[in-house]
């Protein structure tokens, strides 16, 4: 397992997040969990979700926190990520602005590469 997991987000949202503690994402009331990514699926979660918006931050996230509460899952044909419970702010290790290009896409921010 990897030690490090990403979420892309809204900053507002995440803001909201420091008020309550935790971080918890719609799609954990509506679907039952986070939906993160590995290094590696960030640009392509990034392209096909969030194409064309602003105002975007990438939440690092730290594995051994979360437990078992941490599942890998098939899903386009890939093993994803999934946070079944909220992300302790703890476990977040870094908050890193994630811009789309002046195309609509998405570059990985140079700080993501202290991260596995």
């Amino acid at each position: 397992m990897q030690r490090h997991v990403f979420h892309i987000t809204e900053r507002a949202t995440f803001a909201a997040a420091l008020e309550s503690g935790s971080y918890q994402a719609e799609s954990l009331a509506r679907e039952g969990f986070i939906h993160c990514s590995t290094r590696e699926q960030v640009l392509g979660t990034a392209q096909r979700f969030f194409a064309g918006k602003s105002g975007l931050v990438l939440l690092c996230i730290v594995t051994e926190p979360l437990g078992a509460a941490l599942r890998y899952e098939a899903a386009d044909g890939q093993e994803f990520p999934h946070c079944y419970g909220a992300i302790p702010l703890e476990a977040i290790v870094a908050v890193i602005d994630f811009p789309c290009t002046p195309s609509g896409g998405f570059e990985l921010p140079d700080e993501l590469s202290v991260f596995d």
